[in-house]
Parts: structure tokens; sequence; C-alpha cells
């Protein structure tokens, strides 16, 4: 099934004069409705370091909360598809004994990343050498 902005596309591609305006606006339209949620909903992941665990939020309507101690860490990755990686940016991935756990954090600065990464394995490391 073809996304209804490239039907519309395909559309005033096959009309022409005033169809063609009309058919080009309105998959114009629509393909700016659409990408305004997900750029929104982009911006409200946060997350935060706290003593004994990492707390991430997210969620634009309906906000979730992962609480993900250190000590229950068992290893910390950064992924990057193609798409990211032409953004310039990447996810932090957390991944803990819970299968249900969905511990990430998307839209970083590889940079950064990086550093967190290195941040969050340290105190994992420290904490699960304490237990």
């Amino acid at each position: 099934m073809l996304p209804p902005g490239l039907v519309l596309l395909v559309l005033a591609g096959l009309n022409g004069g005033a169809a063609r305006l009309w058919f080009a606006a309105a998959a114009a339209a629509l393909f700016a409705v659409s990408w305004y949620p997900l750029g929104r909903s982009a911006r409200t992941w946060r997350y935060r370091e706290r003593g004994e665990d990492l707390l991430i939020d997210h969620g634009l309507l309906v906000r979730r909360q992962v609480v993900v101690p250190y000590g229950r860490m068992q290893f910390v990755d950064i992924v990057a598809g193609p798409a990211e990686r032409a953004l310039g940016i990447c996810t932090l991935r957390l991944h803990t004994a819970s299968a249900s756990t969905d511990a990430r954090i998307p839209g970083l600065e590889p940079a950064s990343a990086e550093q967190l990464r290195d941040r969050l394995a340290a105190l994992g490391e420290a904490r699960m050498a304490g237990l």
C-alpha cells in the first residue's frame, strides 16, 4: 500500500494545469502535517542521571517513565541507522535482564552518546561489583 502523499504526487504528475497544482499542494500539506508530530515527539525524550539509577522520560500525550538502576545494566550500546547517520544523531540503548525494559535515549549526538555510554558502563560496573 502506497502512502497517501506519494499517491497525490503521482496524481499530480499524471494531470496537468490546475489539477496538477491542487494535487501537489495537497501532497505538500499532507507531508507537512505528518512530519510535525514526529519532530514534536522526538523532542519529548529526556533523561536524568541520579545517584542510584537513570531516569528516562518520554511521551507527547501519555508520559512514560523508565527507571533503570545502574546495578541492573548489563550493557550499553549505541545504534544509528542510515537516517540517523544522515542527520548526525544516534540512539543509546540500555540492556537489562528484563525483556520488557524499553530503555533507550534517541536523538543524541554521537560524541555525547559515547560519553554517556562510558559513564553509564562505569557506574554499572561499580554497582555490580558491590552486589
